[in-house]
């Protein structure tokens, strides 16, 4: 009796259930790298903005704010010139679910407007902001200066 090669039912089932096994293992990892990438999205979209706050009142010569509003944070000019569209300079749209919320330790006021100020030197007013959304949450201290940001919390879920 001569024997054919091939692969038997059971050892099909085994090799199924053995992918399936590492497949299921393998996609906490997953959805953890892509939250961690969205994640580092929304911050690279605030450092962006605040890039481009200094660089804008460096080159013009006047003070540019970064300003809190219900579905966005954006930038503008402190003060519209004549001949200036009345449209922000940029513009960060929250998706649903999303916060970034301003701290400014420096303020005199015990609850000052949530708009943060780059003067003409580029220089700025120091800031704590967070964030808050579905795939984790960050905050990071801007230091008055430059602008650098310094992570202070950093967490993926």
């Amino acid at each position: 009796m001569q024997r054919r090669g091939g692969f038997t039912l059971i050892e099909i089932a085994i090799a199924v259930f053995i992918l399936m096994l590492l497949l299921l293992l393998a996609i906490p990892s997953v959805t953890g790298v892509f939250a961690n990438r969205r994640l580092q999205s929304s911050l690279d979209a605030m450092n962006r903005i605040v890039r481009l706050a200094q660089e804008h009142s460096v080159q013009e010569h006047r003070s540019y704010l970064i300003e809190w509003q219900k579905n966005s944070v954006i930038l503008r000019p402190e003060s519209i010139a004549e001949g200036d569209p009345d449209v922000p300079t940029a513009t960060l749209v929250l998706d649903k679910g999303q916060a970034y919320m301003l701290r400014l330790p420096a303020a005199l006021e015990k609850n000052p407007p949530a708009q943060w100020i780059f003067w003409p030197s580029g220089a700025c007013e120091p800031a704590n902001v967070r964030f808050k959304g579905s795939h984790g949450s960050w905050e990071v201290n801007y230091s008055p200066l430059t602008a650098r940001p310094e992570i202070v919390r950093y967490a993926a879920r």
